[in-house]
């Protein structure tokens, strides 16, 4: 028999590689955000008029959601070829793709002008960037936490995850301004073009960045010793795919991670997404502040989690997580009541301390999944998890709330969704098993299927 490969040495520049995964990340997640604040401002108009203005919204939201609808495809296709060639290719293909589709949501023709060819073109781009967003995850947060060791591995991968408030930060941060410097007519016609039109800047700027990094030591490993074992063993029984090893090997990990995501994203989305919608309608604020309510929230959301990833590093990641979803659950109730003063120190509060403790659970996700499977499935086996939760999870959850605002015009029906989340959220959490310490080479060795993934 072959001898075992070596184990792969510690990268010796992991802040590069952390920046590179961080800068892509940013940019696919503001060009996510990006739509999802135009959704809840200005596509009800451009793209459904003549409804009533909470049916307008809900119809936006709905093309919101179906970028979540094609995020469990991404995840699969991804996942599939990311663990068959690297995570280094299908990461600057998913930059592409989102990058390309977001231009063009910014050179789009309106209902206005072209009648209800308008929102099928809307909803086809945002297909593309739901599938490209379901690849990008997996792959940015593999590629740091492969690179990394144990110790400190909640820390590094957590860094990734700042992409997602970072490039809200980005996204409400460029429709502040426009809103800001421009009169709303003006915005209305040809302001909100602008940020989808910048996002062809940022993706040559990410995929120059990522073009210059090393793919995952730990991938390279796990392939060369795959080959040795083909070499040695030509008339082996045909290898497994990947997403079919994680499905044998490791379904109680995809179960668990899904659960794991349903307070996480849900509660997300009715932070940042939705507010936009109840601070303008139900509490009278302006636009201009509920954007920059969650423009502050966003800052202090970025600081936090590698401080939360830090301390997942220290007490464990289940413990952190945890902290997390009872914080968000138990936080409903005060979130809506203090937006309801229409104050907007009080707006800015409800929505900091909601998402520091969405940073508590989103901080330790990266290398929590990370951490369940082996390398050979690891990117099929994390996006799976992460991305098939999000349909159930982030992807109805500005329509269900928008709808249950509608019908009862009270905000108590959506704490209770929040809470019920995070009720889930916590009873996976309890059947997980703590991964702090685990070492990702342990975990191939552990695995039947670690190395008999189709190549």
């Amino acid at each position: 028999m072959a001898a075992p490969a070596p184990a792969p040495p510690r990268p010796t520049n992991l802040p590069r590689i952390v920046a590179a995964s961080l800068i892509g990340t940013t940019i696919e997640w503001y060009d996510f955000f990006l739509y999802g604040s135009a959704a809840a401002l200005v596509f009800n108009k451009l793209f459904f008029p003549g409804s009533d203005p909470l049916v307008g919204t809900l119809l936006s939201f709905l093309t919101y959601a179906v970028g979540f609808a094609a995020r469990p495809l991404g995840a699969l296709v991804f996942g599939h070829f990311g663990d068959r060639v690297g995570r280094k290719k299908l990461l600057v293909l998913s930059l592409l793709m989102m990058g390309g589709a977001t231009f063009s949501i910014g050179l789009l023709p309106t209902h206005a002008t072209v009648g209800s060819a308008a929102p099928v073109l809307l909803t086809t781009l945002r297909l593309v960037q739901g599938f490209a967003l379901g690849g990008e995850w997996g792959g940015a947060v593999l590629l740091v936490s492969e690179h990394g060791d144990a110790r400190r591995r909640g820390f590094w991968a957590s860094w990734p995850q700042t992409g997602a408030p970072a490039g809200q930060l980005l996204a409400t941060g460029v429709l502040s301004a426009l809103t800001a410097l421009l009169s709303d007519d003006a915005f209305l016609s040809w302001g909100w073009r602008i940020p989808f039109l910048l996002s062809g800047v940022l993706v040559l700027v990410g995929l120059w960045i990522r073009l210059s990094v090393d793919e995952s030591p730990l991938f390279k490993a796990a392939l060369a010793r795959a080959e040795e074992r083909r070499a040695a063993e030509p008339d082996r029984v045909a290898e497994k795919l990947p997403l079919v090893a994680v499905l044998r090997d490791h379904w109680r990990d995809v179960l668990v991670a899904m659960g794991a995501r349903m307070a996480e994203n849900i509660s997300y989305y009715v932070i940042t997404a939705f507010i936009l919608v109840y601070a303008t309608t139900s509490a009278g604020m302006a636009k201009q502040t509920a954007l920059n309510a969650v423009l502050i929230a966003s800052a202090v959301h970025f600081a936090v989690i590698p401080a939360w990833g830090a301390l997942s590093d220290r007490i464990g990641r289940r413990p952190v997580y945890l902290i997390g979803a009872v914080g968000v659950g138990a936080w409903m109730f005060p979130f809506f009541s203090l937006i309801d003063t229409a104050d907007f120190g009080n707006l800015v509060l409800a929505v900091t301390v909601g998402l520091v403790f969405h940073g508590a659970m989103y901080a330790p996700q990266a290398a929590f999944f990370t951490e369940m499977f082996a390398t050979r499935m690891r990117y099929s086996g994390a996006s799976i998890g992460a991305q098939f939760a999000s349909v159930a999870a982030g992807a109805p959850a500005p329509l269900i709330a928008t709808a249950l605002l509608k019908d009862y015009d009270s905000s108590t029906p959506i704490a209770l969704y929040v809470i019920a989340a995070a009720l889930l959220t916590v009873i996976a959490l309890i059947c997980a098993q703590e991964t702090r310490h685990r070492d990702l080479a342990e975990v191939d060795a552990q695995s039947p299927s670690a190395d008999s993934v189709s190549v």
